[in-house]
């Protein structure tokens, strides 16, 4: 298979993980089309897929995905490849303004194709896999170099061609989340807790933790991140008071009572988290300003365009632009080296913004 893909200028991948049914997801299969052959590469009978580095890093080989930057994160993060020469459909549909941008929605619209949407959830990670799921995906992959080949005319047509290699280029250089185990427990909403309550929020988290290791499944199959933010909140006392708290179940108090109880019992003995570091780097008043005013232009901006406002500016390009503050054409070019379309079509429109504030 891969002398095959080596003698091809454009090939089709996508990947199938387990993170809904797994402790630590894994990629559990590969799909490679060519203009004549459709690939299943079933992974886990490899010690490792060094075979397939020189194809996903080749520059001259184009490597078509829908949605690329989960493919790219999974395929590093297990195997460490590296990206060059991307094509992302979904990117280039979002870029035309397309107001359905999945692939299903396309291959209907394109071709004519009805995709069967029931096993979008499957889990990818069983042996042998069914045939109708091998069917299923296959198709994710066997229409996406007709689908490039039409989108890319549509691209030139529209002269933004330049704008999509930008966003190809920023998605290849994507890297997966670096696991650092001093501070994972952290979640979204936490940083409206005070320290004791974070100290119970990190007992909580590595109990689910520990739990869910053991049963092999994904976090939020064991306990919700909301579940348990609202027991670092209460930090009960009894098994009573557990019971009081939105979200715990007499089927989660069955299984995890004991547990939940003893890791706030745990968390009030020791001494309170400081919300120091909780968000490092927050941006001053002044930056959140700027990114303020950058979001009204991108959104007024993506209307004009007819565009959502991520196509006009990134948000790690905006959050980037607002904390430099460039105060020159200059150094707003050295800031969006990477996006050399967006500088020239719009840099002078963002620097205004810049000097409102």
């Amino acid at each position: 298979m891969a002398a095959d893909l080596k003698h091809y200028s454009q090939v089709g991948v996508d990947t199938e993980s387990n993170s809904l049914f797994a402790y630590k997801e894994r990629v559990c299969l590969i799909q490679f089309s060519t203009p004549t052959t459709d690939y299943l590469l079933d992974p886990f009978p490899f010690d490792d897929l060094q075979i397939l580095a020189p194809i996903f890093a080749d520059p001259n080989l184009e490597k078509i995905f829908h949605a690329a930057e989960y493919d790219i994160i999974c395929l590093k993060r297990d195997y460490g490849f590296v990206f060059n020469n991307i094509f992302d459909t979904m990117l280039t549909a979002k870029i035309l303004g397309k107001k359905e941008v999945g692939l299903g929605n396309l291959l209907e619209a394109e071709f004519g194709v009805t995709v069967n949407k029931r096993f979008q959830r499957a889990n990818w990670g069983i042996r042998p896999i069914d045939p109708s799921l091998m069917a299923y995906a296959r198709m994710d992959t066997h229409y996406l170099i007709a689908l490039r080949q039409r989108m890319q005319a549509a691209l030139t047509a529209s002269s933004l061609e330049n704008l999509a290699k930008e966003d190809f280029n920023r998605i290849s250089q994507v890297e997966p989340p670096v696991e650092n185990n001093s501070c994972n427990w952290r979640i979204s909403g936490s940083q409206q807790l005070d320290p004791v309550q974070l100290s119970v929020l990190c007992e909580l988290w590595h109990y689910r933790d520990q739990r869910a290791k053991q049963a092999n499944l994904p976090l939020f199959k064991v306990i919700s991140n909301q579940v348990l933010l609202n027991i670092a909140r209460s930090c009960p006392k009894t098994k009573q008071d557990l019971v009081k708290i939105e979200g715990v179940t007499t089927r989660l108090l069955e299984r995890h009572g004991e547990g939940l109880m003893q890791a706030v019992t745990t968390g009030l003995q020791k001494p309170p988290k400081s919300q120091r570091g909780q968000k490092c780097n927050k941006p001053s008043d002044e930056c959140l300003k700027r990114i303020e005013a950058l979001r009204n232009w991108r959104r007024i901006t993506g209307m004009s365009y007819k565009v959502e406002s991520d196509v006009i500016l990134p948000r790690e390009l905006m959050e980037k632009i607002a904390q430099q503050n460039p105060t020159s054409a200059q150094d707003l070019e050295q800031v969006m080296k990477d996006f050399p379309w967006r500088f020239q079509h719009m840099g002078k429109q963002i620097l205004e913004v810049l000097q409102t504030i």
